[in-house]
């Protein structure tokens, strides 16, 4: 897929595709030192891998278009399933966003006809997938000198506002821009130190949240930038050093990382992150600020990724050096032992405050073991069932999408 160097960032297409394998589309970035990196399109290269086992000879997955990037991705995404008919985008047009040393857009468009290829695996050059650069946006920071921005670490495309995306970056910074006018809207100074990831609130154009290496966990609204929210810090680490005498005015006290946020889907009240070089996941409440109301302990290496399913009751995916990808099923913890119904987006605010108690999961619903570290993974969306002519089928539902090393897998769920 990639001639060099290993798989960072991956997505799986939102787009449900004009042929069944068109749902197995992932967009893919390298991770090589340097600026020869590349982002790629990927596909099935036939429908009968899903339910034979004679293809072994070649890779499942083929290259269906690439584009260099330069310095490696740090985050790539799919266009939200919301943009579509969205603005004069066609159906066989979507976008991909990819940040790094800027945040750029990309145009994938799979409109014209393959031609034939004399090799098996391969893709012609000529295959119809194109994927160019729409727009690239970087600019002067708040906190720097230089006229080029800081790098980015992560970012999240807003589903109710498409044309909204908002950034985080080492300076501390989270910026919203405004990809259809490719303006920034606004930037503020978000932590203390490097800002590591960001979400948008599910369903709201204002509220945002994100984490960084101060440790804490905060809530932004545009409409009062004036403060933001701490809705977690990571407790101050047990057994330290005394202070200096005179400690310098730079000094800053230990703390632990939060690398990643993200929201459940289907009850937006409930948020997951997890610690750098840490072995277990935290859940969080925006009703509860302060503490977790649920930590998942299931795995023996530091966590590397997690995400969020999109069924109406959600699986949490979590992966790390352990070579395990954990799935976790909440639902039972977070509503049926509070004697509540399933909830839904419509119904976040009316859902059940947790118990103040935190709770232990210690027992995953499903687990996948591979052959080395998972460094990353991705779900895809509801995906139909696909019917051959041989009569062999596949089953409707979610696949999950693993990284290791210059390895991609895809797990039906």
């Amino acid at each position: 897929m990639l001639s060099e160097g290993a798989v960072h960032c991956l997505d799986w297409s939102k787009s449900p595709g004009q042929r069944p394998r068109s749902a197995f589309r992932l967009g893919i970035a390298s991770l090589v030192e340097g600026y020869n990196n590349r982002i790629a399109v990927i596909g099935l290269q036939d429908e009968r891998v899903l339910v034979e086992d004679d293809y072994t000879d070649y890779p499942d997955f083929v290259t269906l278009c690439d584009t260099a990037h330069g310095y490696p991705a740090t985050s790539l995404q799919w266009q939200p399933t919301s943009v579509h008919g969205w603005g004069q985008t066609p159906p066989t047009t979507e976008l991909l966003a990819a940040t790094g040393d800027a945040l750029r857009v990309y145009e994938y468009n799979s409109e014209a006809t393959a031609a034939a290829s004399n090799y098996v695996g391969r893709q012609p050059s000529n295959s119809g997938h194109t994927l160019t650069t729409k727009t690239a946006l970087s600019g002067q920071t708040k906190v720097q000198t230089q006229t080029v921005g800081a790098p980015l670490t992560n970012f999240s495309w807003n589903e109710k506002a498409p044309h909204l995306i908002v950034t985080s970056s080492i300076d501390t910074t989270c910026t919203v821009w405004n990809i259809e006018t490719s303006t920034a809207v606004t930037q503020l100074i978000a932590h203390d130190r490097e800002v590591y990831d960001v979400a948008w609130l599910p369903g709201s154009t204002d509220i945002f949240v994100s984490v960084g290496a101060d440790g804490s966990l905060r809530a932004f609204d545009l409409r009062s930038l004036e403060h933001s929210t701490i809705l977690y810090e990571t407790p101050a680490p047990k057994h330290l050093p005394p202070p200096s005498a005179s400690p310098s005015t730079s000094a800053r006290s230990p703390t632990s990382p939060l690398l990643r946020i993200g929201f459940n889907p289907s009850d937006s009240n409930y948020m997951s992150t997890f610690h750098m070089d840490g072995n277990d996941i935290q859940i969080l409440d925006m009703r509860s600020p302060g503490q977790p109301v649920m930590e998942l302990k299931g795995h023996h290496g530091q966590i590397n990724a997690f995400g969020w399913g999109s069924a109406e009751q959600p699986l949490l995916a979590t992966a790390g050096d352990d070579c395990q990808v954990l799935l976790w099923d909440l639902a039972s913890f977070s509503t049926t032992t509070q004697g509540a119904s399933p909830r839904s987006a419509s119904s976040r605010l009316n859902s059940p405050r947790p118990d103040i108690k935190k709770r232990t999961i210690t027992e995953p619903v499903m687990a996948y073991t591979a052959s080395s570290q998972i460094t990353n993974l991705a779900w895809s969306p509801q995906i139909q069932g696909v019917n051959m002519p041989t009569g062999q089928s596949t089953a409707a539902g979610e696949w999950l999408a693993i990284v290791s090393g210059k390895t991609i897998k895809a797990l039906k769920i």
